[in-house]
């Protein structure tokens, strides 16, 4: 026994597979190295767990017997509109975030759209967020007739660049929709100094940082989201806080914007059939708030198991001439709802299509920047106006990043990464 132990698991194998000796006594001996043998050189009977960019179904299983229970109990109480599990997750997400109110409704695009509407803004005000961002953040702007003002980001965070907010602001601006990329937190403090000196409102695009702590600089910390007038959120079912279908959210502290803001989300409605304001129909059901329930009971979890993959993927990469890591905002604990990297002087496609080849799944958040998307091209804006975005759209690349990633799937993903760019 002592050759094959000090031979490797490999070595046993191929010697007795050579002679023929895979008997009983010698698959004991085989499983006795597997479950004993403190590195696992090769085993014949593991397959590590498939990669994917998002694992959802890991996660399911793990909280299986809390989500089986919550969605039955909505199908039991047939409550699948505004039911009990609606305003238990209510409460419970105010009391989470610290924050007087949370207006649950259909999706994330949703939560900006009704935000934008009970600010009472009207067709041709501008309203000025970041061109390195998801679509819906101008979209939703410009669906209102409003005038979505692009400006550039900060080359280390992501995030929108406060030097560059105030000089886009004209007598026209009403508002700012500071996006939390990534997972951090943008600099809120700087945001609401700018929006205080010029009257504006401050709608917080949460949409990938529910759970991320903005520190001000008193020490004293507040929740992304909760620090504007409107704070919004996605639930769609890859976020760090995410359902089992479409969800959304918004948050404020001030009572007339909550009231202003529930019966937008119910056609307008404060008291039933009676239609005070123009609204839409944008409502979070009950089994998805049932599922996000469960799911809120693990978010501070899920962060810290994003944070030890960021981690491992930082150790790996840290001072490779070919990448940059995420840069971990000092005033942001960052929930990694994306771990970005900029390459390099690498044919990011070749990379890509090399890691897709050994089952590595990689996305580009995102490949083209707002003012160069053909639907919201404007002569106020040319290729050059925006160097961080377009430089940013060139280079980055995403790796998997979610709370089911383990050892194993993390060793593979930056031995693969590392072995392209050394080639």
């Amino acid at each position: 026994m002592e050759k094959w132990w000090n031979g490797g698991i490999e070595g046993w194998w191929n010697s007795r597979m050579m002679v023929g000796e895979i008997n009983y006594s010698y698959f004991c001996e085989l499983l006795m190295f597997i479950y004993c043998y403190p590195v696992i050189s090769f085993n014949p009977f593991h397959s590590m767990k498939k990669i994917q960019m998002v694992d959802l179904h890991s996660q399911y299983l793990n909280i299986k017997q809390e989500i089986d229970k919550g969605i039955q109990d909505v199908v039991d109480s047939c409550a699948f509109i505004n039911g009990p599990a609606v305003q238990e997750f209510q409460k419970e997400l105010e009391k989470y975030l610290g924050v007087k109110h949370v207006i649950p409704c259909a999706n994330g695009t949703d939560a900006l759209q009704v935000s934008m509407m009970a600010l009472g803004l009207k067709p041709g005000d501008e309203v000025i967020t970041s061109s390195f961002t998801f679509i819906a953040t101008a979209e939703v702007i410009a669906l209102l007739k409003l005038t979505p003002v692009l400006v550039d980001v900060d080359p280390d965070t992501f995030n929108i660049d406060p030097k560059a907010i105030e000089r886009a602001i004209t007598s026209k601006t009403k508002a700012i929709v500071p996006v939390h990329l990534f997972g951090q937190a943008a600099p809120m403090e700087e945001i609401m100094e700018i929006a205080r000196e010029n009257k504006l409102f401050v709608v917080e695009d949460n949409c990938q940082a529910i759970g991320a702590d903005y520190i001000f600089n008193d020490g004293s910390r507040k929740k992304a989201g909760t620090i504007g007038h409107i704070g919004c959120t996605s639930f769609f079912p890859s976020k760090n806080l995410g359902c089992y279908g479409d969800g959304g959210a918004i948050f404020t502290n001030d009572d007339d914007l909550a009231k202003q803001m529930r019966s937008v989300v119910n056609h307008g409605m404060t008291v039933r059939y009676y239609h005070d304001h123009i609204g839409v129909n944008s409502r979070l059901d009950s089994i998805q708030a049932a599922v996000l329930r469960v799911k809120l009971g693990h978010l501070n979890e899920y962060a810290e198991r994003r944070r030890f993959a960021a981690t491992f993927y930082d150790k790996a990469f840290a001072g490779h001439p070919k990448l940059k890591t995420p840069v971990r905002y000092a005033k942001s604990n960052h929930v990694f709802h994306q771990y970005t990297l900029v390459t390099n002087q690498v044919d990011r496609k070749a990379l890509i299509d090399f890691l897709m080849s050994k089952g590595i799944p990689a996305m580009i958040y995102y490949p083209v920047p707002l003012h160069m998307q053909k639907a919201y091209l404007d002569p106020r804006y040319k290729h050059g106006d925006f160097p961080v975005t377009e430089q940013l759209c060139q280079h980055v690349f995403s790796l998997p990043m979610h709370t089911e990633l383990d050892d194993e799937q993390l060793e593979f993903i930056t031995r693969n990464v590392l072995e392209f760019l050394n080639d």
